[in-house]
């Protein structure tokens, strides 16, 4: 996984860019009739119930754009809101707060879809030994808060892309000349460059699981679009030998069962890619 200073780098980036991008020259409504000297508060009020994620990135958000605007924070992030709390205050220059509005709420409504999401799907494996992961089916650009709304829920953290990690699906093992093939070069490039790189490999059924368990030093087996069955049967194989996963259009009816198959994970790309945000707004007051 990628190193506290390198996400923290990612936030920063993305940051300069959504402003870059919602400001551009200048936020002209407000630089049209709010005087330079102005001074305001408003509130983040919740419309929508659910899981809150984002206040901690908001707060990066409003002290990138003016270092003197103060948040008062009532609600960190994680917690259960319900519709019509108010999650924090946040007061300064007028202009610097409307500059800031947009991508605020932008943010902050996606990431507590993702951890109401996330919560969700956690809760509904609670009392297995199954965690959630999230994926890289993320929105480009923005993967970095996705990916800690994830967290922020509750679930896990899979790679954060495709340097952090090696993951040898379906196409890297059939463009390689198979499992094994694919594996031994795997290793060898790990070897030649000087990474230290976990290796999961993808399987399609049992018969690919038996390759895999032939080769050392696979990290996490990927038991990909297999049926409650199988994945029972996966999963006695592959035993202590090394970690389980499993993935393929697993939702809320399915999750339980597949934990309950005995795997140590569940990947789902849903918890980023078919969220609709919360309702949340900015008021003045």
């Amino acid at each position: 996984m990628i190193s506290d200073s390198q996400f923290k780098n990612e936030l920063e980036l993305l940051i300069a860019n959504a402003i870059r991008e919602d400001v551009g020259p200048g936020d002209f409504s407000s630089l049209a009739c709010i005087p330079e000297s102005a001074v305001g508060k408003a509130k983040l009020l919740v419309k929508q119930d659910g899981i809150i994620a984002g206040v901690a990135f908001a707060k990066m958000i409003f002290h990138y754009v003016d270092t003197s605007l103060e948040v008062e924070t009532f609600i960190e992030d994680g917690q259960r809101v319900k519709h019509g709390d108010v999650v924090f205050h946040v007061s300064g220059s007028s202009q610097s707060i409307l500059k800031a509005e947009r991508v605020v709420l932008n943010s902050m409504q996606r990431m507590s879809a993702i951890a109401t999401k996330t919560n969700e799907y956690v809760q509904l494996v609670a009392g297995t030994k199954t965690k959630i992961l999230d994926t890289r089916k993320t929105t480009p650009g923005f993967r970095a808060p996705e990916k800690w709304a994830v967290k922020i829920g509750g679930g896990e953290n899979h790679r954060f892309a495709l340097y952090d990690m090696i993951m040898l699906k379906d196409n890297h093992i059939d463009f390689a000349g198979g499992i094994t093939l694919a594996i031994a070069k795997t290793k060898a490039f790990l070897k030649e460059n000087n990474l230290d790189l976990k290796i999961i490999v993808e399987a399609r059924d049992l018969e690919e699981i038996k390759e895999i368990l032939q080769s050392e030093g696979v990290h996490r087996i990927l038991i990909d679009n297999f049926n409650y069955e199988d994945t029972r049967k996966a999963v006695a194989l592959i035993g202590n030998q090394c970690q389980t996963e499993s993935s393929g259009n697993i939702n809320e009816t399915t999750i339980r069962q597949y934990a309950e198959c005995g795997v140590n994970y569940i990947s789902s790309g849903a918890l980023t890619h078919s969220v609709a945000n919360m309702d949340l707004s900015l008021k003045a007051f």
